[in-house]
């Protein structure tokens, strides 16, 4: 099993631009007819004709909450004749963190941290006056919100030039993410923090300010904002509805841990 998700190509960022090499290659087949999620003193494992299933490094693929197991299960059962990893966001997420991750979540967090630094909420539009406005309706009460709750009192900063976020910022934004500094979380919030440019949204999400759809509009509100002035383009809907998915992923996967 863990040869299906063993592809260099899964592993690029885009999830448009997996589904478009994964096309290029024929699919392995379905060899199995049972999937089922098995308790272990480990957590729970799924099993495909009571063969445990594998990550890429060849892992016992065993996740915490019997909720997430079925979810994962649930994709393996989805599998008609062919078996497509493209279709298994969640356990492509799952894999990457028991095999990546877990090996060292300094740098997953360091990562999220360094988009804090960055966050897109904190940039904003000199105009025209009606974008500056909505922008400022939709993101200041989340910046307000970690201001008031986490103690992250962040700057705000005109077009792209960068600005330096005050350390205690960052360390007030990081205290609150080590509440899921744990492989599985901390993955998923990884996910969804490169998705939408925003470790704010992501983190914002985990505390249950906002939902996960809440997130992508908030994430997406320049981009819709010129659909409004120009219209829509066919091929960057179709990639964002890819990109969406891949959130979708991992929220379910976040929820699924109960770590809340």
């Amino acid at each position: 099993m863990a040869d299906l998700f063993d592809l260099p190509e899964m592993s690029d960022p885009d999830p448009v631009r997996r589904a478009q090499i994964q096309m290029l290659k024929p699919l392995p087949k379905r060899f199995y007819k049972e999937v089922t999620v098995a308790e272990t003193e480990d957590g729970f494992a799924i099993r495909l004709d009571g063969a445990s299933v594998r990550t890429p490094a060849k892992k016992m693929l065993v996740v915490p909450s019997a909720a997430l197991a079925e979810i994962i299960a649930e994709e393996w059962r989805a599998q008609v004749e062919v078996i497509d990893p493209a279709r298994m966001p969640v356990t492509r997420l799952v894999n990457s963190a028991l095999d990546g991750v877990a090996n060292d979540p300094e740098v997953t967090f360091n990562d999220i941290l360094s988009f804090a630094g960055t966050d897109m909420l904190c940039y904003r539009a000199d105009g025209p006056e009606r974008l500056v406005e909505r922008q400022q309706a939709q993101w200041d009460p989340i910046l307000a919100w970690a201001a008031e709750t986490l103690g992250a009192r962040f700057i705000l900063a005109e077009g792209v030039m960068h600005q330096t976020q005050p350390d205690a910022a960052i360390a007030a934004f990081g205290r609150a993410l080590s509440a899921f500094k744990a492989p599985l979380p901390l993955a998923s919030l990884h996910v969804m923090t490169a998705l939408t440019g925003s470790a704010l949204l992501p983190l914002a999400f985990a505390l249950q300010r906002i939902s996960a759809e809440e997130a992508w509009a908030l994430a997406h509100l320049d981009e819709d904002w010129q659909i409004e002035l120009w219209g829509a383009d066919e091929e960057a809907e179709h990639r964002r509805a890819h990109r969406w998915q891949a959130m979708a992923a991992a929220a379910r996967t976040f929820d699924a841990l109960g770590v809340r």
